[in-house]
């Protein structure tokens, strides 16, 4: 027996201009956190590799104010 995965389409018709984004919100509270951080990580992607023409993991950039030995 093959194992075959559904999956679900979701779609908004209407005017562009009478558009108050609402099917939009409710789309992506459906879809929960996880998914939203996958899909911005995968913009970011995209704008990475139409702007520089690579695409490496974006990495968080952190500064140190001040570095020190703790109090023993």
């Amino acid at each position: 027996m093959d194992c075959v995965s559904k999956k679900t389409f979701t779609e908004d018709y209407g005017r562009l201009d009478m558009d108050d984004r609402t099917f939009d919100v409710q789309f992506w509270q459906r879809q929960g956190s996880a998914a939203i951080f996958n899909a911005a990580a995968e913009l970011i992607k995209d704008y990475l590799l139409l702007r520089y023409h690579y695409v490496n993991e974006p990495e968080f950039q952190r500064t140190v104010e001040s570095f020190q030995k703790a109090p023993v």
